[in-house]
């Protein structure tokens, strides 16, 4: 199987995800001055955080196929795991902007970046399965370290949401510079195979 279909249903699923939480962006409803656009700074830091976390996905979603030589039904579910915890984004974007950072919509902001790196870590794995433990992307993934400090920074801050939420969302930009450089490991054991 082909995975151009995967990868062009992938893009439209990520592009709308982004035009629906760009759509939640509301203007005040009053004032034209940039004092009045001080109530929305906690959405939009919520939503520039998100759109840095999609296109970190989108990147290295492509730097995975590009990996990828073709695919199967389990990387097309894994896949669709993937995509279904990140079109939750927009929700808990939304949520956590709107209410200031509250403590439970943080933590289920958090909650969802797990599961969808989860979810991330679930394809890259079926990947692997389909083309082998001496593919390019075996060879290139090695033992994860990004992907397991990840894990780990999002369970702390997922509890630290309830303490302080903006040490929890700390965290969260924490995980987003680690991943803002696209994953090289990939480039590099491509342009070993060749």
């Amino acid at each position: 199987m082909t995975k151009s279909r995967l990868e062009s249903f992938s893009d439209g699923v990520l592009a709308i995800v982004i035009t629906i939480m760009v759509f939640e962006l509301r203007v005040p409803a009053e004032g034209a001055g940039i004092e009045d656009l001080r109530p929305l700074f906690p959405a939009f830091l919520s939503y520039v955080l998100s759109f840095v976390y999609l296109g970190i996905y989108w990147n290295n979603h492509h730097q995975l196929f590009h990996a990828a030589r073709h695919v199967s039904a389990g990387i097309l579910w894994a896949n669709l795991h993937l995509l279904f915890w990140l079109s939750l984004v927009p929700f808990v974007t939304t949520w956590m902007g709107a209410n200031r950072f509250a403590p439970v919509p943080t933590a289920f902001y958090g909650a969802v970046l797990l599961l969808a790196g989860a979810a991330y870590q679930i394809l890259e794995r079926a990947i692997i399965r389909r083309h082998g433990p001496d593919s390019v992307l075996a060879r290139a993934v090695g033992r994860d370290i990004k992907g397991g400090a990840s894990v780990l920074l999002y369970l702390a801050a997922i509890p630290l949401a309830f303490a302080s939420p903006w040490i929890s969302g700390g965290l969260y930009a924490l995980v987003a510079m680690i991943w803002l450089v696209p994953d090289r490991r990939i480039e590099r054991a491509l342009s070993e195979n060749t």
